[in-house]
């Protein structure tokens, strides 16, 4: 390796550590009422080295959010792949995004909303994981028309709720935040599933 190379490869380490470090304030205390001088003050570290990050707060608070939605969607996806059984891999992928939600506090899914930016890679990163949950429903349920309805309408409902706990709906209306409504809704699917039987009709 060059010492260019070497050099790339420090930077980038930094970078991904400052992102790191970041990551457990935001979602300890959220984002929007900090400024860098005061990220600075509680990671000890200058200005510029946080510039190091992105060229500007705003641009900052993307990275370090884009990442923590990266990073759970890469331990999501190694939970499912680990889980063998077809109709278990849906609620082990809910489970594992109330998992990867939990550290979240009130504070940083409030400032998510807020920030439109941040709003944005949360609203695309549910649409993934409402297609991904529906296509682990499809492939949870065996061949045939009543199974195939039935796939359909766990995989809508499944989708519909994902999608008002992104809105903040489910909040709303029931007083639990994120996590614990991604924990719900994986064990409604897990059981609506389980009672289907092993042909995937209605009992």
């Amino acid at each position: 390796m060059t010492s260019v190379d070497e050099r790339v490869t420090r930077a980038s380490r930094r970078r991904d550590d400052l992102i790191d470090r970041l990551m457990e304030v935001f979602l300890d205390r959220g984002f929007a009422s900090l400024s860098v001088a005061e990220l600075a003050a509680v990671l000890r570290c200058s200005k510029s080295t946080l510039y190091a990050v992105a060229a500007s707060r705003e641009q900052i608070i993307v990275a370090v959010v884009r990442a923590f939605f990266r990073r759970a969607t890469e331990r999501v996806e190694a939970v499912v792949d680990a889980s063998a059984d077809p109709r278990e891999r849906v609620g082990a992928y809910l489970r594992a995004i109330s998992a990867e939600l939990a550290p979240a506090s009130p504070a940083f899914f409030a400032d998510l909303d807020a920030f439109a930016p941040a709003r944005e890679i949360y609203k695309r990163n549910t649409r993934y994981a409402v297609r991904r949950v529906r296509g682990l429903v499809r492939e949870a349920f065996p061949d045939g028309a009543g199974a195939a309805a039935d796939a359909a309408f766990v995989g809508a409902v499944a989708g519909q709720v994902m999608e008002a706990i992104h809105r903040g709906e489910i909040e709303a209306d029931t007083g639990l935040d994120d996590s614990a409504a991604y924990a719900a809704l994986a064990s409604l699917i897990v059981a609506r599933m389980t009672a289907s039987g092993p042909a995937g009709s209605a009992p």
